[in-house]
């Protein structure tokens, strides 16, 4: 069994629970995601199932999109609808979309975040949760991120009884984004406290929600035999990377090791080649100034 599983996240389950059920149903151990998704957020989750699980890292590096809302008024410890609330402060008036909009371009581009304390980032070994969940405080590391795009729907719904203010936003992101930092951050820049109140993951890896599958259909699938349309092959994590079609002469040499000359790949001088043969991607090589030729970056398969 090889291959990967676009999976339907839903809330309320965590990431570790989908792989933990996967395994089950196809009865093998060999299973693993491309980046968590929290219990409070759904969507798309790619599983890497066999073999397929040494192209994790190719899924993770491809960028991500979510649609979700933020709430302006309030904050709370988790930076959602999770955790209890620690701050709160009552808008008399909206902020304009124009406003919004402002803030959220300050949020573009390569930005450097602090994850929250209720995540899985590891410092000294623990994970900053179970600090958090100690009532813990340790010094937390900033990490260089990209947001390609911070788009916000219009200026949303104002509660003026509540005094919050709850707008729908699409976000387009490299991989180890916080989307809930992100919405916290937001706030920050228009002087009031926030939270993200809700979010699904809409692209991963390749892969979008409409393709989809749940854990239901693929227990149907192995049912009945037909889990060939529900695993997807591994060209999904590196359809990026050129594609260079090998002769049964050169398959063998790759097989081995061996390294490549430039007229072995068609003239290629790309940085990194995606290597083919009978129609399958069996590794990527990685080119060599200093030698002049390619070497093997990452076999997936010598069969």
């Amino acid at each position: 069994m090889n291959g990967i599983i676009p999976l339907y996240k839903p809330r309320g389950v965590t990431s570790f629970d989908c792989i933990a059920k996967l395994r089950h149903i196809l009865q093998t151990k060999k299973v693993g995601h491309s980046g968590t998704l929290d219990p409070s957020v759904d969507g798309v989750l790619p599983i890497c199932i066999g073999p397929a699980t040494k192209v994790v890292p190719y899924l993770m590096a491809s960028g991500k999109v979510y649609r979700g809302t933020v709430t302006l008024g309030f904050a709370t410890t988790t930076e959602d609808l999770d955790g209890e609330v620690v701050d709160r402060q009552a808008l008399t008036a909206p902020f304009s979309a124009a406003d919004l909009q402002a803030a959220a371009a300050t949020l573009t581009g390569t930005i450097q975040q602090t994850p929250p304390m209720y995540s899985a980032v590891k410092v000294h070994g623990r994970k900053l949760y179970e600090y958090a969940r100690a009532g813990e405080t340790v010094e937390r590391p900033t990490r260089t991120v990209t947001v390609h795009d911070f788009a916000l729907q219009g200026a949303g719904t104002f509660d003026a009884t509540a005094g919050t203010q709850t707008v729908d936003f699409e976000i387009s992101c490299s991989k180890g984004t916080y989307v809930r930092t992100l919405a916290v951050d937001l706030g920050r820049h228009l002087g009031v406290p926030a939270v993200m109140a809700s979010l699904t993951r809409l692209k991963s890896g390749g892969f979008t929600l409409d393709q989809t599958v749940t854990l239901d259909q693929v227990a149907v699938a192995k049912d009945q035999g037909t889990l060939d349309q529900v695993l997807r092959p591994i060209d999904y994590a590196l359809r990026d990377y050129p594609q260079v079609a090998l002769t049964e002469r050169v398959w063998k040499l790759v097989k081995n090791g061996v390294w490549l000359t430039p007229d072995e790949v068609a003239d290629h001088t790309e940085p990194v080649l995606a290597l083919r043969f009978n129609d399958e991607t069996k590794c990527l090589y990685q080119w060599s100034e200093q030698k002049h030729a390619y070497k093997p970056l990452k076999m997936f398969t010598v069969n």
